[in-house]
């Protein structure tokens, strides 16, 4: 199984990401406006839409106000994986500056870096969108830790 992990610094608060990355339903949309083209809710499961033409249905598995952490599965769409687990997470760093660590296991391996490519991108239009837009790669550290096991 391939587990991607991805994080970025926000020069924002984490109650102000929070409020948008732990929003279910619209966080999609709101997180990263010209990544992701539209989000529909249907019952405990939010159908994405992206900008490339991907389409994504997301379980909702979990979401954590307290840990600031959120944690859902695709199950359907163009992209079919035979195990999908991802988690974003908001930790606080100062007042004014967090991290969204970005956590995915997902099989077969072949998805990972395709995946893995379009959470870097969507993690670049999350920055502009929540942050600081005075220099969008200040502080930035997308990191990349795939991990085969």
């Amino acid at each position: 199984m391939a587990s991607i992990s991805k994080e970025i610094v926000i020069e924002s608060s984490a109650e102000e990401v929070w409020e948008v990355i732990g929003d279910f339903t619209g966080g999609p949309s709101r997180m990263a406006p010209g990544f992701v083209q539209d989000t529909q809710v249907e019952a405990d499961c939010r159908i994405v839409t992206f900008t490339d033409g991907t389409v994504v249905r997301e379980r909702r598995v979990s979401v954590d106000d307290d840990a600031r952490r959120i944690v859902y599965t695709v199950v359907d769409g163009n992209v079919r994986p035979e195990h999908d687990n991802a988690s974003m997470q908001v930790v606080a760093d100062a007042e004014r500056r967090c991290r969204l660590v970005w956590i995915r296991d997902v099989l077969p391996d072949e998805l990972a870096t395709p995946m893995a490519d379009a959470m870097t991108h969507g993690l670049s239009v999350i920055k502009r969108t929540l942050g600081d837009a005075r220099d969008p790669q200040e502080g930035s550290r997308a990191r990349d830790v795939p991990d085969r096991t």
